[in-house]
């Protein structure tokens, strides 16, 4: 105390004035501050007694009190089943694997090599420094047991292509849930599947179902792609059939119909006046039957003695080929022969 007040004051006051600015110092030290992206837990003595929000704050100094901070907005990645995850490597096949692989059993008895990455951030602070001991070993043991769950449940095609998607919810789903009965204080952001292959020593077998099964594909798909050509055309062609046959029908009843109606009327005609009818009939029946034959007519009337020289004028025009003449002469009484 003399070295720090060679000239000030002596003896228990400058114990005292020491004292209190040493403690002023500690107290100083209590203060601190929380990032936006960060959540404070204070302990005293080691024991949990709450967590802080994003801010300026001040709790017991050290060794009374200690704060910790931890990131809750970092989203983390745990890889299970493959060490590179580079798209283009995968794509050409450069992936190594680790040495933790994990192989699942389907529900249709495949075992699948499965390489899935897990996006989790910390939910809760004081839950995931107090609850579990090793917070990623716990994620990665219940991801696995998750995905054997989920694998188990579902078969090869599903997990390959079919329901790949769903599956991953439904995986996501089912770890959180297990953490959250562990109380970690991790919240799941998504799980992805990276590939679902089947192991190396039948990997051979296992491309030449595949290609078996996308030529079945293929093959469907082109039976699918005629029968959609075919089929609508044999229809319309039905369909064309149909109509032309309704149209048939209706041209043929409206005929008998027209045909009917016109009998029914001549024969109200005749019956209103039959006389006149029938000799109307007779003259067009006549007149019908007449210009269709070669006619010679002899008026003796003229003064003939009823036969004249005969000159076959039809039978030179149809040798010659040139029109004949209209053979027809005025009958003005029916004496004519």
């Amino acid at each position: 105390m003399k070295g720090w007040f060679p000239r000030g004051p002596q003896g228990p006051k400058a114990v005292v004035l020491g004292l209190a600015l040493l403690v002023a110092v500690w107290g100083v030290t209590g203060f601190y501050k929380v990032q936006p992206d960060e959540q404070g837990v204070e302990l005293m003595f080691g024991e949990f007694v709450k967590s802080t929000e994003p801010g300026l704050h001040y709790w017991f100094p050290a060794p009374v009190g200690d704060v910790v901070t931890v990131s809750v907005t970092q989203i983390r990645q745990i890889n299970i089943g493959a060490q590179t995850v580079d798209e283009s490597q995968r794509r050409y096949g450069q992936v190594q694997r680790a040495s933790d692989d994990r192989q699942v059993l389907t529900a249709d008895q495949n075992v699948v090599d499965a390489d899935y990455s897990v996006f989790w951030r910390v939910a809760k602070a004081e839950d995931f420094l107090f609850n579990i001991r090793d917070p990623e070993a716990t994620i990665r043991r219940a991801a696995e047991s998750a995905m054997r769950e989920v694998a188990g449940r579902s078969s090869l095609d599903e997990l390959m292509t079919d329901r790949k998607e769903a599956l991953q919810a439904d995986m996501q789903t089912q770890l959180q849930a297990l953490l959250d009965y562990y109380g970690a204080g991790v919240a799941i952001t998504g799980v992805k599947l990276l590939a679902v292959d089947p192991p190396k020593q039948v990997i051979e077998a296992f491309h030449d179902v595949n290609n078996a099964r996308q030529d079945l594909d293929r093959q469907r798909n082109e039976a699918n792609a005629y029968r959609n050509d075919i089929l609508p055309r044999a229809k319309g062609e039905a369909e064309k059939i149909l109509q032309d046959a309704m149209a048939y029908r209706e041209r043929q009843v409206k005929d008998a119909q027209g045909e009917a109606d016109r009998f029914n009327f001549v024969y109200d005609t005749y019956k209103a006046s039959s006389g006149v009818t029938r000799e109307r009939l007779y003259l067009e029946t006549m007149q019908e039957v007449l210009t269709r034959s070669n006619k010679v007519l002899i008026d003796p009337a003229q003064g003939g003695s009823g036969v004249v020289p005969y000159l076959p004028l039809p039978e030179i025009q149809k040798r010659s080929g040139a029109p004949a003449p209209a053979n027809v002469a005025n009958m003005p009484n029916r004496g004519a022969k």
